[in-house]
């Protein structure tokens, strides 16, 4: 199996997953520092697989490490749980400004790699629109199983609940895209 088709946003579940085992065995603090080092070495072991590292997986570790090293400070595990409310922010946040100067990352990223652009820059724009909404709406959510919420429901949906959240976000998309595309062509 190449690298390319091998499952390697798996090992964004590294930090998590630990963060909870030791947090469920053994103190706070082992369980940030635990965190923490797996979050370093979770970047460590996607560069030496993949042969670099994704700007959003340099965005996540950083944001552990600023976060598990606040938690530390205050003695407060919500502050390492609020990752995944930091980077959807920060993703829709970086959709909304190229929204703002009329760009769009979708096609630009198309282009970057040479690929055939399926839709029109239109359905680009506004499938980008959407994912912006899901993102503040998802971030609003972790934010609220962070601080309300027990370590194993974080857990849940910082890993397979976002995958299955998003998943639903796509069919509803997609179906939206057949009906933007029939109305788009008229």
């Amino acid at each position: 199996m190449e690298n390319a088709s091998k499952p390697f946003f798996l090992l964004s579940f590294i930090p998590a997953v630990a963060y909870w085992l030791l947090e469920t065995y053994f103190s706070l603090e082992v369980a940030l520092i635990g965190g923490i080092l797996l979050g370093l070495l979770e970047m460590g072991l996607e560069k030496k697989f993949t042969g670099h590292v994704h700007t959003l997986s340099k965005l996540n570790v950083a944001l552990i490490v600023i976060l598990g090293g606040i938690s530390l400070v205050a003695k407060e595990g919500v502050f390492f749980k609020l990752q995944p409310t930091l980077t959807g922010l920060s993703l829709a946040s970086f959709l909304l400004f190229k929204k703002f100067r009329n760009q769009s990352l979708m096609v630009e990223m198309l282009r970057d790699m040479k690929q055939k652009q399926p839709l029109p820059d239109e359905a680009y724009k506004v499938l980008e629109w959407h994912m912006c909404v899901f993102l503040i709406v998802f971030a609003a959510f972790m934010a609220h199983v962070a601080i309300n919420e027990t370590t194993a429901t974080w857990l849940f949906w910082k890993t397979g609940g976002f995958y299955i959240a998003f998943g639903g976000f796509m069919v509803i998309e997609m179906i939206f895209m057949q009906w933007f595309m029939r109305r788009f062509k008229k």
